[in-house]
């Protein structure tokens, strides 16, 4: 059996404010494996941001051990941790957090800037994803030339620039409206699909059901880990057509 892509034992965060610490997590300890689509769910203050923060490397636990795709991120210093996000990890934003005064490819073509490869090649990289998403026509275009899932599109071509291990999505379709964001779900069901691992944080079950296991935070702990029946039975979540490119 293949190692799990997330490992974590024990997982713990804490902030300090004033004189007060607050536990965030609470001692997590799970495996997501190696294409799975998982959504993460729980009321404001639950955990569940704390959560992806830490598997994302963009925070160090206070306690306990994570290793992503077999590498103890705890024990990496800064300039590693940066790598392993940089080549392993992709991120898509609620806000999408694109640059305003750039194209549609220089942003997907943004986490490559650090590759060593010459600007051909890496714009050759950023529109394949672009066309991955149904963008081959809007490359060039910025943001504001955009609608709200046409900038979430390139924000997911963005995130798979570099070949990720992990996609890791925060409320993902919160900024845009009920059917532009069961687009966007699809897109994302479809790259599962294909062998990318997803883990998604959300408030809404709708969205949830997408998943093949949804795993629900209270108060810095995990209280349901489940596969999602609906996925178990088969019924696939309705994939709406895509949007105009």
């Amino acid at each position: 059996m293949d190692a799990p892509l997330i490992r974590t034992a024990g997982l713990a965060k804490e902030y300090r404010l004033g004189d007060t610490t607050v536990a965030a997590l609470r001692g997590v300890s799970l495996e997501i494996a190696r294409g799975e689509f998982v959504a993460v769910m729980g009321p404001s203050g639950s955990g569940k941001s704390t959560f992806m923060n830490l598997l994302g490397c963009l925070d160090q636990p206070s306690a306990g051990d994570y290793w992503l795709d077999g590498a103890a991120v705890a024990r990496l210093d800064d300039d590693a941790l940066a790598g392993l996000r940089n080549r392993r990890i992709g991120f898509v934003f609620q806000h999408f957090n694109l640059l305003p005064r750039t194209s549609a490819l220089d942003n997907v073509a943004l986490p490559l800037l650090y590759s060593g490869l010459p600007l051909a090649e890496r714009h050759a990289r950023a529109a394949r994803r672009l066309q991955q998403v149904g963008l081959a026509a809007r490359m060039q275009h910025h943001p504001a030339q955009l609608s709200g899932g046409q900038q979430q599109r390139v924000a997911i071509a963005r995130a798979l620039a570099n070949d990720p291990a992990l996609v890791l999505a925060d409320e993902p379709t919160g900024a845009l409206d009920t059917r532009t964001g069961l687009e966007i779900m699809a897109l994302l069901q479809q790259l599962n699909r294909e062998g990318i691992t997803v883990v998604l944080v959300t408030h809404e079950h709708d969205i949830a059901a997408y998943a093949d296991r949804i795993i629900h935070f209270r108060d810095g702990r995990v209280v349901d880990d489940l596969a999602n029946a609906r996925r178990d039975a088969g019924a696939d979540c309705a994939a709406l057509p895509p949007l105009e490119p």
